[in-house]
């Protein structure tokens, strides 16, 4: 009896599927509550801040769209990988409905605070930049993604979501590519946060491309 060779790639292709979602859900899960670390501790003496001038730390505004940021984007990092569940979308299609809108919310208000402290990063114009582009590119995946299923179109709206999810991921890539950069390369700080600035969430973008182009999910 021979093989049925295409149901084998069929299932491999499944469970290639299912690795990517679980490896893309625990690094969401773990980076998602990051943010808590801010209110068990004294905010000024971890991660971050401790980069920041103690003028920008006074800076009432400043404070007030930073720790929206932070929050909001956990909190798109920690509902939005449940977006797709293909089990969730079809076996409790209003939870995947309520976690969607909690998801645009998030990314709205973690988008729009995001571009007003990038004005404020680290390495100059350089990285002013690459994190305005990610906040703006956050927010417009976003809200086509939002504005696609409101008009019915599905496959439209899946598109949109992996390319928001995309940049929401930056927050994880980040911080994978940071310590690689400082640690294992010995790139300064400085130096290794205007490359973060770009190399956070440029590739994330092309292989989400690539992704929707083969048409894997």
């Amino acid at each position: 009896m021979k093989p049925n060779v295409s149901e084998d790639l069929i299932n491999e292709k499944i469970m290639k599927s299912n690795i990517r979602y679980w490896v893309i859900a625990v690094f969401s899960i773990c980076i998602g509550i990051y943010p808590l670390i801010y209110m068990i501790v004294d905010k000024e003496a971890e991660g971050f801040l401790r980069s920041k001038s103690a003028s920008l730390l006074t800076n009432t505004l400043w404070r007030i769209a930073f720790f929206t940021h932070i929050y909001f984007g956990g909190i798109s990092l920690l509902v939005g990988w449940s977006q797709f569940s293909k089990r969730i979308r079809a076996k409790r299609l209003k939870l995947h409905r309520l976690l969607g809108k909690i998801y645009v919310i998030a990314v709205l208000l973690s988008s729009i605070t995001g571009l007003y402290i990038a004005f404020y990063a680290n390495g100059g114009i350089v990285s002013q930049l690459g994190f305005s582009f990610l906040a703006i590119g956050w927010f417009y995946t976003t809200f086509n993604a939002y504005t696609s299923i409101k008009k019915k179109k599905v496959e439209a709206h899946r598109k949109w979501m992996i390319r928001s999810y995309a940049f929401t991921f930056a927050a994880v890539t980040l911080r994978l590519w940071l310590p690689t950069l400082t640690s294992l390369l010995n790139i300064p700080f400085n130096e290794a946060y205007i490359i973060i600035s770009w190399l956070c969430w440029v590739p994330n973008i092309i292989i989400a491309e690539i992704y929707i182009r083969k048409a894997i999910l």
